[in-house]
């Protein structure tokens, strides 16, 4: 197949004080005189647009014909925004929007043929939303991950979520008395502290973001924890059975670990809106096969770019 060209950019909008990073991924035969379908690309939380949202779904997407766009959460990457490592989903959510928005002003891009695919927490991000932004017209979740409740959860599991709540609270007001805002790893320090954890997403964590595997300097796992109240919250699927009414793919791994989106993906397939939408359970696969393995990308792509072409 032929190999894609790839332009970075960056772009505001009008009611932004930061600019947003983005890589555009074209098709080899790409001409500006053409319109082309269009898919935003979502990264994982923690993760940047080098990793799995670029380099695996939007360059085979392009490959495929589509102009894709892969871009850093406002606040992460290359992206502007202070404090670094906010993980808010109202803003992640936001993003969506200020992209789109930028795609829509390039004479190529058909603003009738936009979909949209996140991947991870970046999937559960996508899900939300499409539940306002009807410029996308096709909606894919890899792998996805409702955020706010894999929160509450964690926090469930370690003394509960109002003991949590307040422990944030009392970081934001020292932070803002002058103290240094701590930043919190989403992983284990070690190969070893994560073998020990005994969980597979964890491990494969471990093993794509801190190895050769998927390593990127910007991929950096971490999230302020001054500001982490936001997401206890939130749930991505909230109204999802009102106004969720897109095309919806939804591709998972049958094997399951603490991140649950075996679990999310199951969920949103029940409750969403949609007339056309289908859940693929890939057997034998793990949440971070879905990032970069052939028998997972891979195999999700396989699913992905049929639905696209086909609803687009």
């Amino acid at each position: 197949m032929a190999t894609s060209t790839i332009e970075n950019v960056t772009f505001r909008n009008a009611d932004m004080y930061w600019d947003i990073a983005a890589d555009l991924y074209f098709p080899a035969d790409f001409t500006a005189e053409n319109s082309y379908p269009s898919i935003v690309v979502a990264h994982p939380i923690g993760s940047c647009k080098e990793q799995t949202s670029g380099n695996i779904y939007a360059q085979a997407l392009a490959e495929a014909g589509f102009v894709a766009i892969a871009f850093d959460a406002s606040f992460q990457g290359a992206s502007g925004g202070t404090p670094r490592f906010l993980e808010d989903p109202a803003q992640r959510v936001e993003d969506f929007r200020r992209v789109v928005d930028y795609l829509v002003t390039l004479p190529y891009v058909d603003a009738e043929r936009i979909g949209v695919l996140g991947i991870c927490g970046g999937g559960g991000y996508t899900l939300n939303a499409a539940l306002t932004e009807k410029r996308f017209k096709a909606v894919v979740s890899i792998t996805g991950v409702n955020f706010g409740r894999m929160q509450r959860e964690s926090a469930a599991f370690n003394g509960g979520v109002l003991q949590a709540l307040a422990g944030f609270g009392d970081l934001r007001t020292a932070s803002v008395r002058g103290a240094e805002a701590p930043v919190a790893n989403f992983l284990p320090d070690t190969a070893e502290a994560a073998d020990t954890v005994g969980d597979i997403d964890i491990v494969e964590a471990f093993d794509y973001y801190r190895t050769e595997r998927g390593q990127s300097a910007n991929g950096c796992t971490t999230m302020v924890l001054s500001h982490a109240s936001s997401a206890m919250g939130w749930d991505a699927f909230h109204l999802a059975d009102e106004l969720l009414d897109q095309p919806l793919l939804i591709v998972v791994g049958d094997k399951q670990g603490a991140f649950g989106a075996y679990k999310d993906g199951h969920t949103i397939y029940e409750k969403a809106a949609s007339q056309e939408k289908e859940l693929v359970v890939l057997e034998n696969v793990s949440h971070y096969d879905l990032y970069d393995r052939g028998h997972g990308a891979g195999q999700a792509l396989e699913r992905v770019i049929p639905f696209f072409r086909d609803k687009l």
